[in-house]
């Protein structure tokens, strides 16, 4: 959804925020962020953190948030591997391989699903910052045999302080070259779904709603899919040029959070 929005966020009752590259970077607050969340609490904007990195638990993001100072709770975390679960489990699905972290195995495993499949229904790839050549390997070898694909998100890297980062996109690069074999789905954002059920929950219209977050292609993308406002923001990955040069168009850019309703 382009234009209708200030950096003042009037008419906005609900925001959805990217975590790394827009809350943090790293292991470090954006500048201003702590004091950005507080202005939505004094407006009494609802918020929700999205991620489509698929490396940690709803309780290690927690508490990953507590330790820079931000006190959230579970059902307002949104990741990726939600989005993933919900895919799998409408598929009827029990039996995986995973390449992922013990993170995310447990958050599969709590739903019934099966990670360590012998018979794979599905290779199950999310951003494993655990990664070891004997699970690409083994991945492979099912992926060779005719079992399909399942990917957590498409993002190709993962912002940090000193550069991006190899995200599930690299990995899913691996694949199709050591196999031929692409994803028969990529879960996460851009999928309007990410946003859309919570968005129905609170009884809102998008138009009432905000993503901000640093990635066009999944952030804005998944905005402007859903029908709500995409605020860019230029603490993490994407960059003026990149707006200018793209064919996304947010309905707003700012340096950072610390921008809005300030």
């Amino acid at each position: 959804m382009e234009g209708e929005i200030s950096q003042s966020l009037d008419g906005i009752k609900a925001i959805f925020l990217d975590l790394d590259g827009t809350i943090y970077l790293g292991d470090s607050l954006i500048d201003g962020a702590l004091d950005f969340l507080e202005r939505l609490e004094t407006r009494g904007i609802k918020r929700y953190f999205l991620s489509n990195n698929s490396s940690k638990s709803v309780e290690q993001y927690l508490g990953k948030l507590r330790d820079l100072g931000i006190d959230a709770d579970k059902d307002e975390v949104l990741l990726s591997t939600h989005d993933l679960i919900s895919w799998l489990s409408k598929k009827g699905v029990t039996s995986t391989f995973l390449v992922g972290t013990e993170g995310m195995r447990g958050m599969l495993e709590e739903e019934g699903i099966e990670t360590s499949s012998e018979r794979p229904e599905f290779v199950v790839l999310g951003y494993d910052t655990e990664i070891s050549y004997e699970k690409l390997a083994t991945a492979s070898i099912h992926l060779h045999e005719g079992v399909q694909l399942v990917a957590s998100h498409p993002d190709m890297v993962c912002p940090s302080p000193r550069g991006g980062l190899p995200d599930t996109g690299a990995y899913m690069s691996l694949f199709k070259a050591t196999t031929g074999v692409s994803p028969a789905h990529v879960c996460g954002k851009p999928n309007k779904g990410m946003i859309l059920h919570k968005i129905e929950d609170l009884g809102l219209k998008p138009s009432e709603c905000c993503m901000v977050g640093d990635r066009l292609y999944t952030d804005i993308e998944m905005a402007d899919r859903a029908g709500v406002h995409g605020i860019l923001v230029l603490s993490g990955e994407a960059s003026v040029d990149d707006v200018e040069g793209g064919e996304l168009r947010p309905s707003l850019v700012v340096d950072s959070v610390a921008e809005l309703l300030d």
